[in-house]
């Protein structure tokens, strides 16, 4: 019989208590050896040259360093795989954190089932994931999009533009990051995000691109009327649809849905109120969530996108719409948000024939 390989953990806390109640819950499980502690972000750098673990559970407001520091130094120097394990009042910084190079947030967990089942969940799948070390910041400054696309946009009355709605999970705040820091100002369409996330942690995330994109970014509200330019985020308790007179419904999510908010519900609502002026783009996550609903824009003649297995933390939801044959192309992540510019341009209908044509 063979062993299964056990996941060493490094955990990171200040709080003895929160450090004893998440090594209760870990070495409870037979394939998940705690390998040490440390009391905060210096501690957690030394500790993880020295033992190598396969993967760090990191607070981050902690003395002598906090944990955005520590994160940012092991993620530029030697990378491993990083789950955030945090207070909800923390939420902006522990999206700073993701940017750094951390690959998913959770609130501390008690002793309560389900939060015991999401942790060791999250410990398990982010253990496997390759990581390289590597810093990449974001401002509205240092990434811009085209000149030559930005005038023209200029040019056409977003009441012609389409809609977009995106697909995210594992990996999602930082390639959300990366694409809206590329679009202009004037971009002359509203843009739906679905983006699996811990509840409490949204608003921060908001509030977080909100310092980066030239575009406004807030929380989608139950009935508001959808607005060229802006970017709205499904609340992560509940899923983001929208009726016929483009208006947000926000649907409570139910003990059965695996994945909130969910990605699929938000993909063919649009599908269903846009048809051919829906544009679907699905992108880094784990798990299946997305590719009904990209199947869905695919038959009613929208256009859908991928993020491509080089430029994605988990190859996984993508993949999944990819394997389906719904996707029109598959993309890098630097080149989505020049692909979104090109489409308002053309318009659906022309983007749609030169593909037909190759031309693109």
């Amino acid at each position: 019989m063979i062993t299964p390989k056990l996941i060493r953990v490094l955990i990171v806390d200040d709080s003895s208590l929160a450090r004893a109640m998440l090594r209760e819950i870990l070495e409870e499980q037979d394939d998940i050896q705690v390998i040490a502690e440390a009391e905060n972000g210096k501690e957690a750098i030394a500790l993880a040259q020295q033992w190598r673990p396969d993967l760090i559970t990191m607070d981050l407001n902690m003395p002598v360093m906090n944990g955005l520091e520590a994160i940012e130094y092991i993620m530029h120097n030697k990378a491993v795989p990083i789950l955030v394990v945090s207070s909800e009042t923390d939420a902006k910084l522990a999206c700073q954190a993701l940017a750094s190079g951390a690959l998913e947030v959770i609130g501390k967990p008690s002793f309560d089932p389900k939060e015991v089942e999401l942790l060791l969940h999250q410990v398990r799948l982010l253990s496997g994931v390759p990581v390289i070390t590597r810093m990449q910041r974001f401002s509205k400054t240092d990434q811009t999009p085209a000149k030559a696309i930005e005038r023209k946009l200029v040019e056409v009355e977003a009441a012609e533009h389409p809609i977009f709605a995106i697909a995210l999970s594992t990996g999602g705040p930082k390639a959300l990051a990366n694409l809206l820091v590329k679009l202009p100002v004037e971009f002359p369409a509203p843009i739906l995000v679905a983006q699996h996330i811990s509840n409490g942690f949204i608003e921060g995330m908001a509030q977080w691109l909100s310092t980066l994109s030239l575009l406004p970014v807030k929380v989608a509200e139950d009935n508001e009327l959808l607005e060229a330019g802006k970017v709205y985020l499904s609340p992560s308790e509940q899923h983001l649809t929208i009726t016929k007179d483009y208006r947000v419904k926000l649907k409570v999510r139910s003990e059965a849905d695996i994945y909130h908010p969910s990605c699929d519900e938000m993909l063919s609502s649009v599908a269903q109120v846009f048809g051919k002026d829906a544009i679907g783009i699905i992108m880094t996550g784990m798990g299946r969530d997305g590719t009904q609903g990209m199947t869905d824009i695919y038959e009613q003649g929208g256009i859908t996108l991928a993020q491509d297995e080089a430029s994605s933390v988990i190859y996984g939801m993508n993949a999944e719409a990819v394997n389906a044959g719904v996707i029109h192309r598959e993309l890098p992540l630097n080149c989505l948000a020049e692909e979104m510019l090109t489409i308002l341009l053309l318009k659906p209908a022309g983007y749609l024939a030169a593909l037909r044509r190759d031309n693109l």
